[in-house]
């Protein structure tokens, strides 16, 4: 299958920070393609390299073709960019917002107003066309700013973090009209620090922490890779951190995550080590509510194939004040 977009060793340095460290991955025509990691990890910093916003110290891109160093013109011609804050007007109206992003795009003129009502009707947004972008809720704001990455029919269409600060049905919705886009043959590369969205929407997944690329896989070949480590999850009341530190130095245990008062282990022989650790936990006066061996998830293999706690991905950046993403 045909690249669609190609980043070959990009590095960005801002003052004594490698935002981006040598950075390749390529995405195929028609998938959906996620960068997954925490916030600060140099996701928008890429998008911005490969949309010609801002120049690499080094490394090359390509966009549909157009080389993006060489000509960051025809790049952008070639793509939609959704930034995580709309690049919308507040003033003016749905309609006039789309007009006006076809009249910078080439459009041809003819086109201007049908264009921008189609992409209304598509997304659930003809019936307000004449009402101003800036009282729009989070969600509508989101789904007028992708139709307006749309309007000139680019076949790549970038997104950054689009489901921040979205409440849950804004959010589902979204990912809904992500999934309608590849259908409809346009190809998507997501910034994302949420693992679940990753897992339902990605094809593929690179995986990117302090700047570098640590794998690319998919789904399922990331959850393949930790196949023989066995994790326990056990609920535990109560669950002090002297209990934490006594199960994390157990024999048999290689890793340790908590949500709450649930713990998961994982290491290769936890099975056999399990009587031991019930031991641990007994001995220290604790009652096991629950204790289960669970299949890997895509947050399992992360924690496994990063080291990072699962909670620093559930960390959003702060929100700007009401009417600054407008």
């Amino acid at each position: 299958m045909t690249a669609i977009v190609e980043a070959r060793h990009l590095q960005k340095t801002y003052g004594k920070i490698r935002a981006v460290d040598d950075v390749s991955f390529e995405i195929k025509e028609g998938e959906i393609f996620g960068l997954l990691g925490p916030n600060g990890a140099g996701k928008t910093t890429t998008i911005r390299m490969l949309s010609g916003l801002t120049d690499p110290d080094k490394g090359e891109a390509r966009v549909d073709g157009c080389d993006v160093v060489q000509d960051p013109v025809g790049a952008k011609q070639r793509l939609g960019v959704v930034p995580e804050s709309s690049n919308l007007y507040g003033e003016l109206t749905a309609l006039e917002n789309l007009i006006y992003m076809a009249q910078l795009y080439g459009v041809s003129k003819a086109q201007w107003k049908p264009r921008s009502e189609e992409l209304l009707k598509r997304f659930g947004l003809y019936e307000r066309k004449d009402s101003r972008f800036q009282g729009f809720s989070r969600g509508m704001k989101r789904r007028l700013t992708i139709a307006a990455a749309l309007v000139h029919q680019p076949r790549i269409v970038f997104l950054d973090e689009p489901t921040t600060g979205l409440d849950i049905m804004s959010a589902r919705g979204l990912r809904k009209t992500i999934r309608e886009l590849q259908q409809s043959s346009v190809s998507v590369l997501l910034t994302t620090h949420l693992i679940q969205e990753a897992e339902d929407l990605c094809d593929r997944i690179a995986v990117i922490v302090k700047g570098k690329i640590l794998l690319v896989d998919t789904v399922a070949g990331m959850k393949q890779r930790v196949k023989e480590t066995e994790i326990l999850e056990l609920e535990l009341e109560p669950l002090s951190e002297t209990l934490m530190n006594v199960l994390k130095a157990a024999e048999g245990v290689e890793q340790m995550t908590r949500s709450d008062s649930r713990l998961k282990l994982y290491g290769k022989t936890l099975m056999k080590k399990l009587p031991g650790i019930i031991r641990l936990i007994e001995s220290n006066h604790v009652d096991i509510a629950a204790i289960r061996s669970v299949n890997p998830t895509l947050e399992d293999a992360f924690v496994k194939l990063t080291s990072l706690e699962a909670d620093i991905m559930k960390i959003d950046k702060p929100q700007k004040p009401p009417g600054g993403d407008a």
